[in-house]
Protein backbone atom coordinates (compact mmCIF):
# COMPACT_ATOMS: atom_id res chain seq x y z
CA UNK A 1 0.00 0.00 0.00
CA UNK A 2 1.45 3.60 -0.70
CA UNK A 3 0.12 7.24 -1.04
CA UNK A 4 1.55 9.91 -2.73
CA UNK A 5 1.65 13.40 -1.26
CA UNK A 6 1.19 16.35 -3.69
CA UNK A 7 2.36 19.92 -3.76
CA UNK A 8 3.73 22.74 -5.15
CA UNK A 9 7.02 21.77 -4.52
CA UNK A 10 7.06 18.41 -5.57
CA UNK A 11 5.49 15.13 -5.49
CA UNK A 12 6.46 11.76 -3.56
CA UNK A 13 5.54 8.57 -3.24
CA UNK A 14 5.63 6.71 0.12
CA UNK A 15 5.18 3.04 1.01
CA UNK A 16 3.01 2.89 4.00
CA UNK A 17 3.71 -1.15 4.36
CA UNK A 18 4.84 -2.45 6.33
CA UNK A 19 6.63 0.13 7.13
CA UNK A 20 6.54 3.54 6.62
CA UNK A 21 9.52 4.27 3.69
CA UNK A 22 10.01 6.86 0.41
CA UNK A 23 9.69 4.96 -2.71
CA UNK A 24 10.06 7.90 -5.18
CA UNK A 25 10.79 11.65 -5.15
CA UNK A 26 10.18 14.95 -7.65
CA UNK A 27 11.39 17.81 -5.87
CA UNK A 28 11.24 17.68 -1.95
CA UNK A 29 14.02 18.67 -0.29
CA UNK A 30 15.67 16.40 2.46
CA UNK A 31 13.98 19.00 5.23
CA UNK A 32 10.76 18.84 3.72
CA UNK A 33 10.80 14.92 3.73
CA UNK A 34 11.92 14.72 7.12
CA UNK A 35 8.75 16.24 7.53
CA UNK A 36 6.60 14.26 5.38
CA UNK A 37 7.68 11.27 6.85
CA UNK A 38 6.74 11.89 9.58
CA UNK A 39 3.60 12.96 9.03
CA UNK A 40 2.74 10.16 7.11
CA UNK A 41 4.07 7.91 10.29
CA UNK A 42 1.83 9.76 12.71
CA UNK A 43 -1.15 8.99 10.65
CA UNK A 44 -0.40 5.33 8.93
CA UNK A 45 -3.40 4.28 10.94
CA UNK A 46 -5.90 6.78 9.70
CA UNK A 47 -4.05 6.48 6.44
CA UNK A 48 -5.41 2.74 6.12
CA UNK A 49 -8.39 2.77 7.53
CA UNK A 50 -9.69 5.33 5.30
CA UNK A 51 -7.81 2.74 2.42
CA UNK A 52 -9.50 -0.06 3.71
CA UNK A 53 -12.77 1.95 4.16
CA UNK A 54 -12.91 3.18 0.03
CA UNK A 55 -11.23 0.11 -1.21
CA UNK A 56 -12.24 -3.06 0.61
CA UNK A 57 -10.22 -5.50 2.40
Amino acid sequence: MHIHVISGDGEAKFWIEPEVELAQNYGYNNSQLKAIKSLVKEHRDEIINAWQEHFGD
